[in-house]
């Protein structure tokens, strides 16, 4: 029976290879992402996948996609939280605290209710995952980006947490840390850090270099590849655990 897998904000940059990735397997996917025009693409390059809009900082509308998700699946086997926002880059003392309940929202808030929603589905399968999206400064403090470390920090206490309560039911719960991703996000970062710096994106892009073993971003195939990984039959055995795909990431 084909893997029947939610992936949040699955339209674009990590998600999109997550939906490409896991439909190369035959699985059955759903995506929901706040990016209409990206949800409309998706659509088209994966004609099988089910591309709904869905603005996760808002609870009232995942409330009715994660049951939507389930009914147009069939169940649930694999659930990616894949929803991230960086937020903005200031110091703590300077950081509007909107715009930290903006981040608080999507990274953490979201997750946890797509989540509870999704477990019930979850334990009716025979092999349920739950994959959670943490970075690199889930396990470094980042400088300026507090909101971010904060709650992808904060994933990793959920997502260890949801494997001691959902082993029962044999539910797996892993998170994924990648390090610097290639791709628009980490322009946006690298262009922040080099506005409050006062270096060059040359300068920026080159400190980042230094701090991991292998000199090369991320490619999000990767990414997607592990995830497969982690929701198959040869990870059976892997739960509560933060896997990093960082190149070798030092520090922060």
């Amino acid at each position: 029976m084909p893997q029947r897998v939610l992936i949040t904000a699955g339209a674009a940059g990590i998600g999109r290879e997550f939906a490409r990735a896991f439909a190369a397997t035959g699985a059955k996917v759903f995506v929901c992402d706040i990016d209409t025009a990206a949800l409309v693409a998706i659509a088209k390059e994966i004609p099988d996948a089910i591309a709904r809009p869905c603005d996760l900082a808002r609870r009232v509308e995942i409330e009715r996609m994660v049951p939507d998700a389930v009914e147009k699946l069939g169940g649930l086997d694999v659930l990616i939280n894949n929803a991230g926002i960086s937020g903005m880059t200031l110091s703590v003392a300077d950081y509007p605290p909107d715009d930290w309940d903006k981040v608080v929202a999507v990274n953490l808030t979201a997750m946890f209710d797509v989540t509870r929603l999704a477990i019930p589905h979850l334990k009716q399968s025979s092999a349920g995952v739950i994959i959670n999206m943490s970075s690199v400064a889930g396990r470094f403090g980042f400088a300026n980006r507090s909101p971010y470390a904060a709650t992808k920090w904060g994933v990793i206490g959920f997502t260890k947490t949801l494997a001691i309560e959902l082993g029962e039911w044999g539910i797996r719960a892993n998170a994924i840390a990648p390090g610097a991703v290639a791709g628009d996000r980490i322009e946006r970062v690298f262009a922040g850090r080099a506005q409050i710096s006062g270096r060059t994106m040359a300068e920026v892009r080159a400190a980042a270099m230094a701090e991991q073993s292998i000199k090369a971003m991320i490619d999000p195939k990767d990414i997607a590849a592990l995830a497969v990984f982690l929701a198959s039959d040869a990870a059976k055995s892997i739960s509560g655990q933060v896997l990093p795909i960082d190149n070798d990431r030092q520090r922060a």
